[in-house]
């Protein structure tokens, strides 16, 4: 914030040494005359100059900008709710070898079954160390050896915001780490020396494209790339066919979620939808099942080599045949395409959801874009993670 406030001073004293070339063009006939009192003006006095300070500030609130910086109206969720009562292991070999009783899993030579080779975690109930080597009860019974999997994998702990209000312009998150710039485009490179950190919460006050690029001002004199945030538009118009005031928007260009409740926002947050190829498809949907957990598992290639395997999905729920809403424990690249077709949140964000969501709840999604195919015939009834 001081560093933002620091920037508006820097330009109202440019904006008072530009002053003199400012009459000339505006045909002042008396420069001579004061400045107004910096502030903001219905009609501005008379025997005054509304230029410098005032010239700076008046510009700003037409584009929604007051001093202070207004925050959104948000409330942080319940950090808890990123808790889960599981914990994660990648198998790192190329078969997970699974063994019926620890004793089996300790001598290593009699395996019960093994995990197909794949992007495959599993979760475990229980572990012993002996002789420094460690075992993981990964089912009632079965055991693992230490050697076959990763350390213990952790969520991420991102999670977005309940809203109190429908903001009235666009909002988002910066999805890496950016130095802001006082002009947009890449061809002055004017940096402001801010930088923004990864996850921050920015609000879009204008916007320009510039070499077929949009560009959001998202401070006094702050621009940034459209590459760097992901963003929600808000919009309590609820989508043709949504009858009940409840349904939750997946915007595919932007990787961002927004939920509505009652024709406000109520909650949104970044996703990590389907890569080319494995789309999340557009259209309006329904939630057909929920479930606080389940195994995901399967393969679309005819040689499966993209074998997948995650045990105790949390907060799962389907919305588009095996397309699904829920918790993704394997990876923090919320914001950018990610998955097989399903819409993985964070585990904090699907927990909200989860808790927030009722059978029969509309699932929207589209791609202002429009670059995701529309066609049906382009999707089949399996999804993946």
């Amino acid at each position: 914030m001081f560093k933002r406030l620091l920037l508006a001073c820097q330009a109202a004293l440019l904006a008072l040494l530009l002053i003199p070339t400012a009459t000339q063009a505006q045909g002042i006939s008396d420069p001579g005359a004061p400045l107004c009192f910096p502030g903001l003006y219905d009609e501005m006095p008379e025997g005054c100059l509304s230029l410098g300070p005032t010239a700076y500030l008046m510009r700003m609130a037409e584009l929604g900008i007051v001093f202070p910086l207004r925050p959104l109206p948000t409330v942080s969720p319940d950090e808890t709710l990123s808790e889960v009562p599981y914990y994660y292991l990648r198998v790192k070999v190329e078969e997970g070898r699974l063994y019926s009783s620890l004793d089996e899993a300790i001598v290593g030579d009699k395996v019960a079954r093994y995990i197909e080779p794949g992007f495959d975690y599993v979760s475990y109930i229980d572990y012993r160390v002996i002789d420094g080597s460690k075992y993981y009860m990964v089912e009632p019974g079965v055991w693992m050896r230490g050697e076959d999997l990763s350390s213990r994998i952790l969520p991420s702990d991102f999670m977005g915001l309940e809203f109190l209000a429908t903001p009235s312009r666009k909002f988002g998150w910066v999805l890496e780490a950016i130095e802001t710039q006082y002009v947009p485009g890449y061809a002055t490179d004017q940096p402001t020396s801010h930088t923004l950190g990864r996850w921050e919460l920015v609000q879009v006050y204008d916007e320009q494209v510039i070499d077929e690029r949009n560009w959001y001002m998202v401070g006094p004199d702050e621009w940034v790339d459209e590459r760097w945030v992901s963003l929600v538009y808000p919009n309590s118009t609820p989508p043709e066919g949504v009858e009940n005031g409840r349904w939750i928007e997946i915007n595919l260009y932007e990787q961002s979620v927004a939920v509505y409740e009652g024709h406000r926002l109520v909650y949104a947050t970044l996703v990590s939808s389907g890569l080319p190829g494995w789309w999340t498809r557009p259209g309006l949907f329904q939630i057909t099942e929920k479930l606080e957990s389940t195994p995901m598992s399967g393969a679309l290639a005819a040689d499966r080599s993209d074998y997948y395997y995650l045990a105790d999905v949390p907060w799962t729920m389907y919305f588009d045949e095996s397309r699904a809403l829920h918790g993704a424990y394997w990876h923090d690249d919320f914001g950018y395409r990610r998955s097989h077709g399903c819409a993985n949140l964070s585990v904090g964000d699907a927990h909200w959801l989860y808790d927030w969501a009722q059978l029969g709840d509309w699932v929207y999604v589209w791609d202002p874009s429009g670059n995701t195919p529309v066609d049906p015939e382009v999707y089949t009834a399996i999804g993946a993670y």
